[in-house]
């Protein structure tokens, strides 16, 4: 009985206590230079640029360059192209390496597809060995040597051994992939290297 009353009691206070804390909330805050608008005037409107310049508004060519431009573009267009070369080497500017895109995927923005593929016939540097097949009596000694060269546990290695065929180690060496596979060779596995 004690208990419920004491339980009325902080119950009471409680809501007591929030109406009087409810009231404090209900504050509007204003700045002080808050000015209201005239709801009769129209609102400002600005001119942007038609595009973003982050050098600001530029003076307009001189007159010796617009009769510089006039002249190139009276050019015909194989003299056109020679500007550009004269101009660098003129001015001495270094000249322009071609990018390496060796392992990156262009997709067909390569140029050419398979026929640009043939012409340039590189030589691969980054072998994958993949176990093909093993005898069911050499499976332990095949399991030991897959854990040897890639680091992982029992379970692992004999679950990677059991999904037959499978690619083993990746980005290997050509010398590092053949001593991979004539280890499993001499365990009584067989593999390849692609």
């Amino acid at each position: 009985m004690k208990l419920i009353a004491i339980a009325r009691a902080a119950d009471h206070s409680r809501a007591s206590l929030r109406r009087v804390v409810h009231g404090f909330l209900q504050v509007r805050c204003f700045q002080h230079d808050f000015v209201p608008r005239d709801p009769s005037v129209k609102p400002k409107k600005y001119k942007y640029p038609a595009f973003y310049d982050p050098y600001g508004p530029r003076p307009p060519p001189s007159e010796k360059i617009v009769q510089l431009a006039e002249q190139i573009a009276a050019l015909p267009p194989e003299e056109r192209r020679q500007i550009g070369p004269a101009l660098g080497l003129k001015l001495s500017h270094p000249k322009l390496e071609t990018i390496s895109t060796e392992g990156m995927e262009l997709g067909s923005a390569a140029g050419g597809g398979a026929g640009a593929g043939a012409a340039k016939v590189e030589e691969k540097t980054a072998f994958d060995v993949k176990l093909e097949k093993f005898d069911a009596a050499a499976k332990i000694k095949v399991i030991k040597e897959v854990r040897a060269f890639t680091n992982l546990g029992l379970k692992e290695a004999k679950e990677l051994v059991e999904k037959v065929p499978v690619v083993l180690k990746q980005g290997v060496t050509k010398d590092e992939a053949n001593s991979i596979i004539e280890k499993i060779k001499a365990a009584g596995g067989s593999a390849v290297m692609e």
